[in-house]
């Protein structure tokens, strides 16, 4: 297996068990922030939208022109590290906006990634970088970063008294 079949493998994972915790909920849950929470599913979702973007085809190949119409700028300052979640429905983009840019970056990203070159993969990214400072460690940190945020959402879900999933 190659390293970009093995990254491809990984990412798939955490989105399978991300859309897992995602069934189930309606447009209200995704902006309730529960009792005691500091956070809402919207924000949640749309984190690990905008981190995927930034770990796999950013890093890997730029922005291109036509990322804006699949992730506009706008998007992803608005999920950006430290923006604070709003649970006001109003305030925030249609869950639907959020659902649909959510999976067109991840198809993009399926659908790139098996292309890319694995002889490119050792080259090095800038800070920020969590684990390894190359292309290859961002893609594996992708996954890891989905699946972190994939247990908050899990957690809001049990603190708006939803069954577990797992």
């Amino acid at each position: 297996m190659t390293r970009i079949e093995i990254a491809c493998q990984q990412i798939a994972y955490a989105r399978a068990y991300t859309r897992t915790l995602l069934e189930g909920l309606d447009d209200a849950d995704w902006y309730r922030i529960p009792a005691g929470g500091v956070s809402n599913i919207a924000w949640q979702v749309g984190h690990i939208t905008m981190a995927q973007f930034m770990l796999t085809l950013f890093r890997l190949r730029g922005k291109t022109d036509a990322d804006e119409a699949m992730v506009p700028k706008a998007f992803l300052k608005r999920f950006l590290k430290g923006t604070q979640p709003n649970p006001d429905p109003a305030a925030n983009l249609p869950v639907a906006d959020i659902r649909r840019t959510f999976e067109a970056v991840f198809e993009r990203v399926m659908a790139e990634l098996p292309e890319y070159p694995d002889a490119e993969l050792d080259g090095t990214v800038g800070e920020p970088y969590v684990g390894f400072p190359t292309r290859y460690g961002s893609l594996l940190f992708c996954s890891h970063h989905e699946m972190l945020h994939a247990g908050q959402i899990g957690m809001l879900r049990r603190l708006m008294g939803k069954a577990p999933i797992r």
